[in-house]
């Protein structure tokens, strides 16, 4: 059984409106099992780059994308994920923390 079948089979408690956006709203297991870090490893990465930029280390997002990897090979290894994340994974995480900012480093002559 997909996900939206489960989604629609485990109903709503009461109260809350039998429509497919209401059903979608409550369920949040999809979501929650979509997340690449959870909540505490995505702060433990976020105050370490904060660190390193306030240190005056500029880094790559490569970089960041090989941390984010890292952190995660500490976990059991039934729970780690295969492949570290797409460069898309980077941009989002700029832009759920907003402290982190992005800048453009021209090549020195």
């Amino acid at each position: 059984m997909d996900r939206a079948s489960q989604a629609l089979a485990q109903g709503v408690p009461p109260g809350v409106p039998k429509s497919y956006r209401a059903l979608v709203n409550h369920s949040s297991e999809k979501a929650q099992s979509q997340q690449y870090f959870t909540p505490w490893e995505e702060d433990v990465v976020v105050k370490f780059l904060l660190q390193m930029s306030g240190l005056g280390q500029l880094m790559r997002m490569k970089f960041v994308l090989s941390i984010a990897f890292s952190v995660t090979c500490q976990r059991p290894a039934a729970d780690r994920p295969l492949k570290s994340p797409s460069r898309n994974w980077a941009k989002a995480l700029k832009n759920r923390h907003k402290v982190l900012t992005a800048k453009r480093v021209k090549a020195s002559d």
